[in-house]
């Protein structure tokens, strides 16, 4: 995706905000996503790796992790009429490549690697791949990513390790929604 013209591409202006929420897989992007959605009727989930197997936004897969390779203007295309329309909460592992100007709110999940591993594990994932992802992690590959690719003041980082931090993520969020509105009802007037 070409930066430059997303730099000159005009904001988006939403009466609803689009939300992204990422970060290493494992770390409970859905189940935070989902529950936001359950708690803010005016949002839509989309799962962006859902999305991309459904509508085969990919032109190869990745035999030795199982995954497909997708195709960043095609999943842009897909997504960019729902993004106009704001309410939205994105969850995928990586976001670099989505147009700054479409998210109002970046939620860089995080998550201590014990935990995590034993997240993937349960999930069956092989050991390389498990390793692939806590290494991701520990280097703080999607976190480098977010820093670089959006403005900080729309950047919140959350940790997810107890069950307890979940509903108290979804309290932040909610108050940085509320912010939100604030800012955009402040800026009508």
């Amino acid at each position: 995706m070409d930066s430059q013209m997303d730099e000159e591409a005009p904001k988006m202006y939403n009466e609803k905000p689009n939300i992204l929420i990422t970060g290493t897989p494992g770390v409970g992007k859905t189940t935070l996503a989902r529950l936001l959605c359950e708690y803010v009727d005016s949002l839509t989930y989309v799962n962006v790796g859902d999305l991309i197997k459904e509508k085969k936004l990919y032109k190869k897969w990745d035999e030795e992790f199982d995954v497909p390779i997708f195709d960043e203007d095609m999943v842009c295309d897909e997504l960019e009429p729902y993004m106009q329309q704001g309410g939205m909460v994105i969850d995928f592992h990586t976001s670099g490549f989505f147009p700054q100007r479409w998210f109002n709110l970046v939620v860089l999940l995080r998550c201590n690697n014990t935990d995590l591993y034993d997240r993937l594990k349960a999930r069956g994932y092989a050991e390389k791949k498990i390793t692939e992802n806590i290494e991701c992690e520990i280097l703080e590959v999607t976190s480098e990513e977010v820093y670089d690719s959006y403005d900080s003041d729309v950047i919140v980082q959350l940790h997810n390790e107890k069950e307890s931090d979940m509903q108290n993520n979804i309290n932040i969020i909610i108050e940085r929604l509320k912010m939100w509105k604030a800012q955009k009802d402040a800026q009508k007037q």
